[in-house]
């Protein structure tokens, strides 16, 4: 079926033979290249619904339940025709063979394209370039596939660029990936996963939100039965250049790893850190990445490059840096460092954790940094549930601090993007198993639920946290309480402004120049330093830093002022 306002020319063949159901059902191998962790794609898949069947592996039911939801949409959508639909174009292209096209596709140059669906809409047409070769894929609305790149069993979600000769087989990607040149073996590429580097291979692994240096080669080649091994870097992790991972590892939020690592870490109660190599063994600083100022530009970068223009949104982000998913694992970690200094008080060299060496040094200001930013949390929490409303009496603020429900109470996880309490997912999966959710359309229906219920169940976790800090229930916080926690809140957070603003003045330092004006003196160096680079103190994150320690002091002022108003 050829639609309306369709341009063809100069193309091989376009077909369809037998039952083509457009790749839809394709098992991706994600995670483990056995297949035992296998995901089968359809139109709408979700980053959430695709952790859940490839992670939830001992939920039985419910993962075999999801999947014959899947092959009833698959059976629903198997046809011996195929359609073009309205504005798009197919342009010199060789063979498109069992491929759905939908609205306003732009298909030029591709080689090959078999067995897929191109799930393009007007509002975020598909863009498939010159070269490219896919087999057994699903494209979804605003992305990009261009520059020769070899895709095969490949699920690639909404407003993804793969290009530049970039190589892909058995993985999935979703909002917002970038890869090109390198290479994918059986990744699950969460939001926001970066690869820009010829010489990079991405295996058997989770991401999200995650930046790969150049020359990065995760291995997983420690195997005598098989490639089972895999390896989960969770959200924000980055990795430097020539970094070296050998799975199995699982490597916490926000964790920087440089050098080569040969042993199987464990730091997921440990956030915000380097893992860094000295001399053949791993150094672990924790904590570290809390002060860096790096970090704080990569939480507002994300939200400034989600370029999807599809008003239906598959994957549910939440994009904050400090959520009970985050807090909670600094608490744990908190607690953790605390516990190594008991155990190993009369140790006169380094702690010890996880095949992992952490000096006194860092492990004081590791636990320094995780309280600052548990009370920076609180803080936050406290200031959004009052800041902008009427509190006359102690009456006023029980009202106002009281959680709706006790949902959100407990552990948090990250569900490829979507950061929602464990107890939750529980519900959704027994759900399933109960033959509550009869389509896979309706499972999604839930994480739009979930995605809306954030700041809700976000109140009822910091509410549970401070009863147990403060060992008062909410009901009998009075002013003179929460006016103690504003002040601490107001510490932390001017303490570690402070030291980001320190952080950044270091990209201003002399060693920073070095290379500037090259053929000039001293002042020939800052004058071409400062036209490429700016000005230290006029420099937009730098301002924003300022702005924000201001405007938090105030606000944290405002509030304190009315509550006293309740204490007298």
């Amino acid at each position: 079926v050829i639609e309306d306002e369709v341009v063809i020319r100069n193309c091989g063949c376009i077909s369809v033979e037998g039952n083509a159901s457009f790749g839809n059902g394709t098992t991706v191998a994600v995670l483990n290249e056995t297949g035992k962790r296998g995901v089968k794609i359809w139109d709408r898949l979700s980053a959430h619904q695709a952790y859940i069947l490839a992670l939830y592996r001992h939920r039985e039911i419910a993962v075999k339940t999801t999947e014959k939801l899947i092959d009833k949409y698959t059976e629903s959508v198997t046809s011996k025709t195929g359609i073009i639909e309205k504005g798009s174009s197919l342009i010199n292209c060789g063979q498109i063979k069992n491929v759905k096209i939908g609205a306003y596709s732009v298909i030029i140059g591709a080689l090959r394209l078999h067995d897929g669906s191109v799930n393009s809409k007007e509002s975020d047409p598909v863009h498939i370039g010159s070269g490219v070769i896919m087999d057994h894929f699903i494209v979804c609305s605003g992305s990009k596939i261009t520059d020769s790149a070899l895709i095969e069993n490949c699920f690639i979600g909404q407003c993804c660029t793969l290009g530049k000769q970039f190589t892909a087989e058995n993985s999935l990607f979703f909002a917002n990936c970038s890869a090109f040149q390198g290479e994918a073996c059986s990744i699950f590429a969460g939001p926001f996963t970066v690869t820009h580097h010829k010489a990079t291979l991405l295996l058997t692994c989770l991401y999200s939100f995650m930046n790969a240096g150049s020359s990065t080669n995760f291995s997983n080649h420690m195997y005598k039965l098989g490639p089972v091994h895999q390896g989960i870097m969770q959200r924000g992790s980055k990795t430097g250049s020539g970094a070296y991972i050998l799975w199995p590892a699982l490597i916490g939020p926000f964790t920087i790893v440089t050098g080569r690592h040969y042993k199987n870490y464990d730091t997921s109660s440990l956030p915000f850190s380097y893992i860094i190599e000295s001399n053949g063994a791993g150094i672990l600083v924790p904590g570290i990445n809390l002060q860096s100022i790096g970090t704080v530009r990569d939480a507002q970068k994300w939200t400034q490059r989600d370029t999807r223009k599809d008003p239906q949104k598959s994957d549910q982000i939440i994009y904050d840096l400090l959520s009970p998913y985050t807090v909670g694992k600094m608490a744990k970690g908190r607690d953790l460092l605390i516990d190594l200094q008991k155990k190993q008080h009369n140790n006169e060299g380094d702690y010890n954790y996880s095949f992992l060496s952490i000096t006194k040094h860092s492990l004081e200001r590791g636990i320094k940094l995780y309280q600052l930013g548990i009370d920076k949390f609180l803080g936050n929490m406290l200031l959004k549930r009052l800041e902008s409303e009427d509190v006359k009496s102690d009456g006023d603020l029980t009202k106002l601090l009281t959680p709706e429900s006790n949902s959100g109470t407990g552990d948090w996880i990250d569900l490829a993007g979507l950061l929602v309490p464990q107890s939750e997912t529980e519900n959704l999966l027994s759900g399933i198993e109960a033959g509550k959710i009869d389509t896979p359309d309706s499972m999604n229906l839930v994480f739009e639920w979930m995605f809306k219920s954030y700041d809700k169940w976000t109140w009822s976790w910091a509410a549970e946290y401070l009863e147990k800090q403060e060992g008062k229930k909410m009901k009998d916080f009075s002013a003179g309480d929460v006016i103690k926690l504003v002040e601490k809140w107001e510490q932390s957070v001017l303490e570690l402004d402070n030291l980001l603003y320190e952080d950044a003045r270091k990209e201003f330092a002399g060693l920073s120049m070095t290379g500037y004006g090259v053929d000039g003196d001293e002042v020939v160096k800052n004058l071409d330093f400062e036209q490429v680079r700016g000005d230290f103190e006029t420099n937009s994150v730098v301002l924003g830093i300022k702005e924000h320690m201001i405007t938090k002091s105030a606000s944290g002022k405002k509030l304190i002022s009315r509550l006293k108003l309740i204490t007298h």
